[in-house]
């Protein structure tokens, strides 16, 4: 394996580790259960947002940012600035359904966390420089 694919694994890692930790923290540890509640009445529907579904979802967007930065390095000198203008954006529209009812504070707080820390994580583990890269002057 090449250094930036170890680099960039590395990161995909490091994401789902650090989203698995917020949810420890919030869960399990504060004890605050994360869940998001749809509907009234007979039809309520409640879904537990447990540690499969943070890892499986941090994973999936871990791998899938590294799939769009792995097409645009082949056909576009300006990869990186592009990558990192649509991970700002999807983080953004991640905050989007945080804005909806039927969660409480705490569950907005900890899923606004796991989105942070996993951009935090993959913005930078993604699109670091290659390596022999100049730096522009």
């Amino acid at each position: 394996m090449t250094p930036i694919r170890r680099r960039r694994a590395g990161a995909v890692l490091a994401s789902v580790v650090g989203a698995l930790l917020v949810w420890l923290v919030a869960d399990p540890l504060l004890g605050r259960e994360l869940r998001i509640t749809e509907g009234e009445g007979a039809g309520e529907r409640v879904l537990e947002i447990g540690p499969f579904p943070v890892v499986a979802l941090s994973l999936a967007f871990g791998l899938a940012g590294w799939g769009l930065l792995a097409v645009l390095e082949r056909w576009t000198r300006r990869a990186r600035g592009i990558w990192l203008a649509v991970a700002g954006v999807v983080l953004a529209l991640s905050f989007l359904p945080l804005t909806g009812q039927g969660m409480t504070g705490g569950t907005r707080v900890a899923l606004a966390c796991m989105h942070l820390v996993v951009a935090a994580v993959l913005a930078p583990g993604l699109a670091g420089r290659r390596p022999g890269a100049v730096a522009p002057r």
